[in-house]
């Protein structure tokens, strides 16, 4: 979308974003390596299709892989099913390659997660990603690197932080249940949430600007700008183009 708003809008400028050719190319590289293992297996595609954005990118994400050459098959999370052996889909087909909207926190908390121990199928988002996906990786973080440029002053105790900050939910995301604390302001302690010095957003015409990246087969692939009139950007939160000259 955003794309063609610059062709319409800014035709003579460019814009940082390359993710529809990125996601092309990397399903190809994906392709080459499921030729070696099972050629003839298509890749499944699921997501919470009530939910009209989850529909939407899995529809788009399903897109990019039959162009670059994939046999693909949506399904709803919740119509797979599991034999015995093997996770199935509705014809009772072994599901060989998956990709997923859906967090592995939660996959792993449902009845059939344990089976995700023995089952061999090809899940296109790695298990590893559940690390960058938990907040408690901050403290950490900043435990091991104090003083990086890349990096907030985080703790699990308020009392460690002196200044304003952010409480934050350890699993959370789009801004659910982030809250901004004042300086000395102590909140009842929660073990579920971490705590990460303030860095105020720029502010343009009263709307907080935020840069989210693409990172695509380990490439830096484009940006989106999120604006909002609050400090915290949510799903909710204005998404708009942007150009350069």
């Amino acid at each position: 979308m955003q794309w063609y708003w610059l062709e319409q809008v800014k035709p003579h400028c460019d814009q940082f974003n390359s993710i529809h050719e990125k996601l092309i190319a990397r399903w190809q590289e994906l392709g080459e390596r499921r030729r070696r293992i099972a050629p003839e297996a298509p890749l499944h595609l699921t997501g919470v299709f009530d939910e009209p954005e989850d529909r939407i990118t899995v529809e788009y994400m399903r897109d990019v892989a039959q162009q670059a050459g994939w046999r693909s098959v949506p399904l709803d999370i919740a119509e797979i099913g599991w034999n015995g052996e093997v996770f199935t889909d509705l014809a009772d087909n072994p599901i060989r390659f998956l990709f997923k909207l859906y967090p592995w926190e939660w996959l792993l908390r449902e009845s059939f997660g344990e089976h995700l121990l023995t089952d061999r199928i090809g899940m296109v988002e790695p298990p590893w990603k559940m690390v960058l996906s938990n907040k408690a990786i901050l403290p950490i973080l900043w435990e091991m690197f104090p003083g990086h440029p890349n990096l907030l002053p985080a703790a699990r105790e308020r009392s460690v932080l002196s200044g304003p900050c952010f409480e934050k939910p350890i699993y959370g995301r789009e801004g659910a249940e982030v809250r901004l604390l004042a300086a000395g302001e102590i909140p009842e302690r929660r073990p579920d949430r971490v705590y990460q010095a303030a860095s105020r957003l720029p502010r343009f015409d009263g709307w907080h600007a935020l840069i989210g990246s693409w990172v695509i087969g380990g490439k830096a692939a484009g940006i989106g700008m999120r604006e909002d009139r609050q400090p915290v950007t949510t799903n909710t939160s204005r998404f708009v183009p942007h150009y350069f000259k």
